[in-house]
């Protein structure tokens, strides 16, 4: 009897920010623009994410991770703050650019540029 092969785990996210694919921040960007229309029962947004029961929790996971609100309330999920500034909280996934690309976006004097600079940094060094 062979024995059970573990999956290689994915590197921790800078900062504690958690990491995405494109495909999830897909569902996560749907998932948010259904909550703020109305509150959702948790069986119609599985049903219209196509996910199951497990997956959406995982979901909703990442986005009280992100700093998102989201509350249950009368069996209904709701997004508390308004959908431009939960948008702004989704965490994006990799863009998948070259260190020249990225060292060319990180010139500059605001905060993201900053960032940037020093996720760049910390990678090289």
């Amino acid at each position: 009897m062979g024995k059970k092969r573990a999956s290689p785990k994915p590197a921790p996210p800078a900062e504690g920010r958690a990491s995405v694919t494109a495909e999830r921040f897909a569902r996560l960007h749907l998932l948010l623009t259904l909550l703020s229309r109305a509150p959702q029962p948790r069986d119609a947004l599985v049903r219209r994410l196509k996910l199951d029961v497990r997956g959406f929790y995982r979901d909703l996971e990442v986005l009280r991770q992100a700093g998102v609100t989201v509350v249950l309330s009368a069996g209904k999920y709701q997004l508390v703050e308004g959908l431009t500034v939960a948008q702004k909280r989704l965490p994006f996934p990799d863009p998948l650019l070259t260190v020249g690309e990225a060292l060319q976006l990180a010139q500059g004097r605001t905060a993201a540029h900053k960032r940037l600079k020093q996720l760049i940094d910390r990678r090289l060094a």
